[in-house]
């Protein structure tokens, strides 16, 4: 899942090194005072964080440096090299930013620096109420920018889930087994409050009273807002087949369905998960590491071929059907029994847990009744501002005009929705950030991880470089001659480095 914690390796920094030895955009792993740190020489000056990733762990020093930044080769996130704060997500808290001194030819690290921002705080355009409506990585994101970003006003964020925001990618572990509960919650009990962010559980909205600026509950109650930020985020198909209403029936959203499984799987022995896309494989993977007998359902002929091309796709396949998985391609379910499902083709197959994985659907029905402009999710312009001004949406249910495809896109993916929630919140402070992110994500089944940056939804030509036998490859996903996404395994920098060359790409058309 991530790297182990550094072992103390390299020079002893508080011992002094040499500025000159390293070259611009060179990083030297060290240590200091029991810890490990990391020395990053970037436009000719020197600066020293804490080597370890704040999210997972993940190893800096084998990261790359980016305006002033690094950025972490796992997941991406990003923390400016002179205070160590978190410039991107997915990482939540700062690195340590470490304290040098200049003696002679040589620099020494003699202490952690005194916590401070990159940039001066400047007052917010509003501190009037602001709602979020939803909890997931959109919104936490968001009340989480908003106070850094120094509003000290009213803030509500709603979330109609009954537990506190949660690390949605974690589920995986958690469900194999291999994260203990704490691991779930992305922050721990008594923060929101802490930071006056008025969570409220279980919030049913009926309707948003565009008029009045107020968000209404189930029960009446109103929320008056300045701003408003929808992250509604999506809801998991259902299965609609006879028998999909058993109880030993799920899907994989939220952490009372991890639950759920969880206590299915300490006396079911067969599972079938409904379709062979990304949380479907996961599925797949985690309840194989508690050793349940695991079928998978599919009408496509390979799993992830639509977003990864045909090689992936058979990658994936012998992966998991080397770890026992059987695959059932070119069919559907028909209907599920107590004991079993059957097929498109008559075929019964034994279940007694059953997960479907068969896609989401953007939760715009709050949007659509407010009137707000609406293509295939909620049409926001470059600030991810919505057709009504002051109201804001981000996360899935976004589609906004991507400046790297010319095209407006709408992203399902866990760290595009921590961005956007970032950069609403600065929006509603009159920041004025466009939304210039290239999307990334990454999935991990067993041992392998597949990392993805950018977006193709279609391409007419696959750049494909190494071996994925040996695990050593990359895949670009052209159109047109262009560059529009890259997908890599067990290559972290060229990850890296294609989401840079990206990020640099503006469409001509």
């Amino acid at each position: 899942m991530a790297d182990e914690a550094q072992s103390l390796t390299g020079p002893d920094l508080t011992q002094g090194f040499e500025p000159a030895r390293l070259n611009d955009g060179e990083l030297l792993l060290g240590h200091a005072n029991g810890e490990a740190v990391v020395i990053a020489k970037d436009a000719g000056e020197c600066f020293a964080v804490s080597a370890k990733c704040t999210h997972y762990g993940g190893n800096l020093a084998r990261g790359i440096l980016v305006g002033g930044a690094i950025r972490c080769p796992l997941h991406h996130a990003e923390f400016c090299l002179r205070t160590g704060e978190v410039l991107t997500p997915p990482a939540l808290d700062p690195v340590k930013s470490w304290a040098l001194e200049n003696r002679g030819d040589r620099l020494y690290v003699i202490g952690k620096a005194e916590r401070k921002r990159s940039a001066q705080m400047t007052r917010p355009a509003t501190q009037g109420p602001i709602v979020i409506v939803g909890g997931g990585a959109a919104g936490h994101a968001a009340a989480e920018t908003l106070r850094n970003e120094g509003y000290s006003g009213k803030l509500t964020l709603l979330s109609a889930e009954p537990s506190p925001p949660s690390d949605r990618p974690n589920f995986k572990h958690y469900l194999a087994g291999m994260v203990p509960d704490e691991w779930i919650p992305l922050r721990p009990a008594g923060f929101f409050e802490e930071h006056r962010i008025e969570l409220v559980l279980g919030a049913r909205v009926t309707r948003i009273d565009i008029a009045r600026g107020a968000v209404v509950l189930e029960g009446g109650k109103e929320y008056p807002y300045s701003r408003l930020l929808l992250a509604t985020g999506a809801d998991p198909v259902k299965l609609g087949v006879p028998g999909a209403e058993l109880p030993h029936v799920h899907s994989l959203r939220s952490v009372e369905d991890c639950g759920a499984i969880i206590e299915l799987c300490a006396r079911a022995k067969q599972a079938v998960v409904v379709g062979a896309s990304f949380i479907g494989l996961e599925t797949a993977a985690a309840l194989r590491k508690r050793n349940l007998q695991v079928r998978v359902v599919a009408p496509e002929s390979r799993p992830l071929e639509r977003v990864l091309g045909s090689q992936l796709g058979d990658f994936a396949r012998a992966l998991h059907e080397s770890h026992g998985v059987e695959f059932h391609f070119g069919q559907t379910v028909r209907s599920v029994e107590p004991d079993a499902v059957t097929l498109s083709n008559g075929e019964r197959v034994p279940a007694d847990l059953v997960v479907a994985g068969i896609g989401v659907r953007p939760n715009i029905a709050l949007a659509e009744a407010a009137g707000l402009t609406l293509d295939r999710g909620v049409v926001v312009n470059e600030y991810l501002e919505t057709s009504v001004p002051g109201v804001y949406a981000a996360g899935d249910i976004a589609r906004w005009p991507d400046p790297h495809s010319g095209e407006k896109i709408r992203v399902e993916h866990w760290v595009v929705a921590q961005r956007h929630g970032q950069i609403a919140a600065r929006n509603m402070l009159g920041k004025e950030q466009r939304c210039e992110l290239v999307p990334f994500f990454w999935t991990r089944q067993y041992d392998v991880s597949i990392c993805y940056v950018g977006h193709a939804e279609r391409w007419d030509e696959l750049e494909v470089d190494g071996d994925l036998a040996q695990r050593d490859y990359r895949v670009s996903y052209r159109r047109n001659g262009r560059t529009l996404a890259v997908a890599t395994v067990g290559r972290d920098i060229d990850s890296l480095r294609a989401e840079v060359d990206l990020e640099r790409v503006r469409a001509t058309t």
